[in-house]
């Protein structure tokens, strides 16, 4: 069963991945990667066709309904939500290939997941007469488990100009290695993948500079630059992460078992409860309002930049209102099993993601406001 026939995709089926999710999450957590059930799940629910060209069966959706199923994935498990919502993103990277290569992605279903390690460029590439001979190291490719491709970037010449190229994988021609141990994100499978030798043809590789250029022609989804939604497709899950840790402190507060204790409500309590929810209600907004232009907004370089600053400033507060939250949380925050622990393991991590550094945001809206 899949999301076909909408741009949106189905609250009962996201509801459902959540669900797998929720169920498999200590099992996912200790295994540091998707469960095959909660991954088949994500993609039944259509995160992996959502941006995937409407003739080849996918839904060329709204990055609105993209950012409110991820956020939702994310109050149950931020991994999934990662994973998911950069299915649907490597989609709509995968749908800049020349139609040959969109045909050998999807020629037989859409709903095919996608995984990507294309920051920085890695690996080494050579020159082939039909297209590229790659090899080498790729780190952090999230969801590579469960994937069927994957999108990996090298550095190549073009009439001795240098390219940052993108070109697709088989995952049968990708070694998994097994690295990712980190704090947070511990569910998302972020491994380093290798590649002995794979021959990609010319068809199944477009260029960083082929993700920027106008696509008038093309379904909304794929006609907007890059640059306007990369951030918001990273910051979408630690909004729901966020949101998670405000509903799990309130409770305990609500119970008076923060700090062990059944003691009156402070002062303190109400000024961490006001301000984390103020901050992650704005991040909600500046998301919402950043995913509507990215829809329906003219194009232009002020929006780019706003929209990226938007989104790294959305995951600025919600790291911030949920380490909050975590320090006003007292003993009981520390234990093992602890939600907000996670949680705030969880959005600490993925809110330092290079995509949602605030130098690079804040030094291209200096440019687009104030000039070169």
């Amino acid at each position: 069963m899949t999301a076909a026939g909408t741009d949106e995709l189905p609250t009962e089926l996201v509801r459902h991945a959540a669900k797998a999710a929720g169920r498999d999450l200590d099992e996912m957590q200790a295994e540091h990667r998707l469960s095959t059930e909660t991954a088949t799940a994500v993609v039944a629910a259509g995160f992996a066709r959502h941006f995937v060209p409407r003739e080849f069966g996918g839904t060329a959706g709204r990055f609105s309904s993209l950012v409110s199923a991820s956020a939702e994935l994310a109050r149950t498990c931020a991994s999934t939500a990662w994973c998911a919502t950069l299915y649907a993103a490597h989609g709509r990277l995968a749908a800049h290939l020349p139609a040959a290569g969109q045909r050998a992605l999807w020629g037989d279903s859409p709903d095919v997941p996608i995984a990507a390690s294309i920051m920085p460029p890695q690996g080494e590439a050579e020159r082939t007469a039909t297209g590229w001979r790659i090899r080498g190291r790729w780190a952090f490719a999230s969801g590579v488990d469960h994937a069927a491709w994957l999108l990996l970037a090298c550095r190549t010449q073009d009439a001795g100009r240098p390219e940052h190229r993108i070109l697709a994988v088989p995952r049968s021609e990708v070694e998994v290695l097994d690295t990712w141990r980190s704090l947070g994100m511990r569910a998302t499978g972020s491994h380093a993948v290798e590649v002995a030798g794979s021959d990609v043809p010319t068809h199944l590789t477009l260029t960083l500079d082929d993700l920027a250029r106008p696509r008038p022609d093309a379904d909304r989804c794929h006609a907007v630059p890059y640059l306007l939604v990369g951030a918001l497709m990273f910051a979408a899950p630690v909004l729901g992460a966020a949101r998670a840790a405000l509903d799990e402190w309130s409770v305990d507060q609500a119970a008076g078992r923060a700090d062990g204790s059944a003691a009156g409500r402070s002062a303190e309590v109400e000024r961490v409860l006001a301000r984390s929810s103020a901050e992650i209600d704005a991040a909600q907004l500046l998301l919402e309002r950043a995913a509507d232009l990215a829809d329906h907004g003219t194009v232009t370089d002020l929006l780019v930049a706003r929209n990226r600053r938007d989104a790294v400033e959305a995951a600025r507060m919600c790291a911030a209102a949920t380490d909050r939250l975590f320090r006003a949380g007292g003993s009981r925050a520390h234990a093992a099993d602890s939600v907000l622990q996670r949680c705030w393991r969880d959005v600490s991590t993925a809110a330092s993601h290079a995509a949602l550094g605030a130098q690079g945001a804040a030094a291209e809206y200096a440019t687009a406001v104030l000039g070169a």
